[in-house]
């Protein structure tokens, strides 16, 4: 919880006028980590691999960075201006957790009651479903952005019934609970939860309860036709580099992902929140309270956020991608500090990768050593498959030169893996879990922090 909440829009105003007037000396300091941020920004944009970008950087009270880099549109040569507008994608998850955290605060909902009690028509094929599944991706239910179908409805302007229909007859991944596969189609539900029991539309809830409350002027529902000024435009990367983001309605994306904001916003976002400002005390605890599955094992994903590292340093966060569109909002507790990412490009410029490299620079850089391990490699080695998002999830696990690295389907480099104690290993912050006897291990525990599931040893 943060001593000292921001009361209004102007973040950098407010954090800059409560700072002690620094020494010569931590003004040099000062400049030189402004400077590397640059740096960093400009290292990520050269070669025409991402459009522009907007970042705000908060270390304590102190606003090391609130700045716009790039083109806010390409064909007409416009640089991204201040407090640019973007599409925040599946950074809208939070405010969609943050406002059943709420609803449940007042007394409306529970978090434990099946989404039956609110959406009587939803076909739960025989399974009990609780809003809580629905926030920590263990409902089991297939995700509808990763059908077919639904590229035949994107573009269109349809009821969200349309959406329902889509995926609500679609059989369940795995039982409610079982595992944790990301997926827009629980978060969708909960938007009509929002409604349902607000009287509100989701639209006009968020701004209310949680734009209004934060101070969140220049944050909106986005919308695919209306004039939005200072938003900057899209893009993807094509075969031949830059081009126009693909169309979506957003009747959509809604409450999974149909939120715009800027970097400034954001950052305002995360004092009023971790300030104590948004929810009470125990709804904030629930909110940041991580999922867990049945078998008792603790997911490192709580209700729209996310809890683990960025390179070493422990952070709440969350990111997302639409078209056209990448963004990551990250609070670091242990430093009290805020780094917001917005991309208006979606192609390789990774906002997490961004992320991490700003807090190394500011933080400093850490080292996650990997411990001594004594045992047979050969018995973990080997392909695993089981459920993931969309297909089947395979992992094939080899050992080279005495190391152990994993490869996936998505990025075929292998990747070494770091010994973490109790035949757990880890690369970047996806852990993986072997269970066996000593001869051979069977089941791959594969914990992505987005994602849990159990994989099977292939024959």
């Amino acid at each position: 919880m943060l001593a000292v909440p921001v009361r209004t829009l102007s973040l950098a105003a407010v954090v800059l006028a409560a700072v002690a007037t620094p020494t010569p000396a931590q003004q040099r300091d000062r400049s030189a980590v402004v400077l590397a941020i640059d740096s960093v920004v400009a290292s990520y944009l050269k070669d025409g691999k991402a459009a522009g970008m907007s970042v705000a950087v908060i270390r304590g009270r102190d606003t090391l960075a609130l700045k716009a880099y790039g083109s806010a549109d390409l064909e007409l040569g416009v640089p991204t201006p201040a407090r640019a507008v973007y599409e925040i994608g599946s950074v809208t998850k939070q405010f969609t957790g943050a406002a059943i955290l709420q609803l449940e605060d007042d007394g409306k909902l529970d978090l434990d009651d099946d989404i039956t009690k609110y959406l009587a028509d939803f076909p739960t094929q025989g399974h009990k479903i609780t809003i809580r599944r629905l926030l920590d991706h263990t409902s089991g239910m297939k995700g509808y952005t990763e059908l077919p179908r639904f590229g035949t409805i994107m573009s269109r302007k349809l009821p969200k019934d349309s959406l329902v229909d889509l995926f609500k007859n679609e059989k369940f991944d795995f039982n409610p609970g079982e595992a944790q596969v990301y997926n827009n189609s629980a978060y969708f539900l909960a938007g009509l939860i929002i409604e349902k029991v607000s009287g509100m539309s989701y639209a006009d809830y968020v701004k209310k309860t949680l734009f209004d409350k934060a101070g969140m002027n220049d944050s909106r529902y986005c919308s695919e036709s209306e004039i939005i000024p200072r938003k900057a435009h899209g893009y993807d990367m094509g075969p031949a580099g830059l081009q126009n983001k693909g169309f979506i309605d957003h009747t959509y994306p809604y409450s999974a992902g149909s939120l715009c904001s800027t970097v400034g916003d954001l950052a305002a976002w995360n004092r009023a929140l971790h300030g104590g400002r948004v929810l009470s005390p125990a709804a904030y605890r629930e909110f940041l309270a991580p999922g867990v599955l049945n078998d008792g094992t603790k997911l490192r994903y709580a209700k729209g956020l996310a809890l683990h590292t960025f390179n070493g340093h422990r952070t709440i966060e969350h990111g997302g991608g639409i078209n056209g569109y990448l963004s990551e909002s990250a609070y670091f507790p242990d430093q009290d500090a805020i780094i917001v990412v917005l991309i208006n490009t979606a192609g390789p410029v990774s906002p997490n990768a961004v992320t991490g490299s700003i807090a190394d620079v500011v933080f400093g850089p850490t080292t996650r050593e990997s411990k001594m391990f004594s045992g047979d490699l050969t018995r973990l080695v080997g392909t695993y498959a089981g459920v993931g998002r969309g297909s089947r999830m395979t992992i094939t696990v080899a050992q080279v030169g005495g190391k152990l690295v994993a490869t996936d389907p998505v990025s075929p480099k292998p990747a070494e893996l770091r010994f973490l104690g109790n035949d757990t290993w880890e690369s970047d912050d996806t852990r993986f879990t072997f269970v066996g006897d000593a001869g051979k291990a069977m089941t791959l525990r594969a914990d992505t922090v987005y994602g849990y599931s159990f994989l099977a040893r292939q024959p």
